[in-house]
């Protein structure tokens, strides 16, 4: 049972912090010799390249709302709000991601970036039902 517990802690967290790196990138919080994108308009343009099929004036949308979500499911795994629907939710969000990468730039940069892993260990998660420091334990 503890180890379950352990198991499902250390899910929340890396989807979570996975979410707030990818975030932190995209502001320029992480250095120059650790970031992908380095800043938003980086990210924008290849938000652009993942999503080829939108026009260019939708892509500003799509990225603040992709962020949106990362910000919102990230802290709500961290301290164990709805647990079962954030985590489902994340792995959506993330097979869209791999998905996006996958049909626009080739299966190599999602597996590379191990997105569909991360979506696979989302949905695990959600599935998951032992409590373990999480906020859903104070309701019952």
């Amino acid at each position: 049972m503890m180890k379950e517990k352990i198991i499902k802690l250390f899910l929340r967290l890396a989807i979570a912090v996975g979410f707030l790196s990818a975030v932190a990138d995209r502001f320029g919080l992480w250095s120059k010799e650790f970031s992908v994108w380095g800043n938003w308009d980086a990210f924008l343009a290849y938000t652009q390249v993942l999503n080829p099929w939108f026009p260019e004036s939708l892509i500003p949308a799509i990225g603040f709302i992709a962020t949106a979500a990362e910000i919102v499911f990230a802290v709500c795994l961290l301290i164990g709000y709805k647990t079962k629907l954030f985590a489902q939710l994340s792995g959506f969000l993330l097979l869209i991601f791999a998905l996006s990468m996958t049909f626009s730039t080739g299966i190599k940069s999602a597996l590379n970036f191990s997105v569909f892993a991360a979506s696979a260990g989302a949905f695990a998660l959600s599935v998951m039902k032992t409590k373990f420091l999480e906020l859903d334990q104070l309701k019952a």
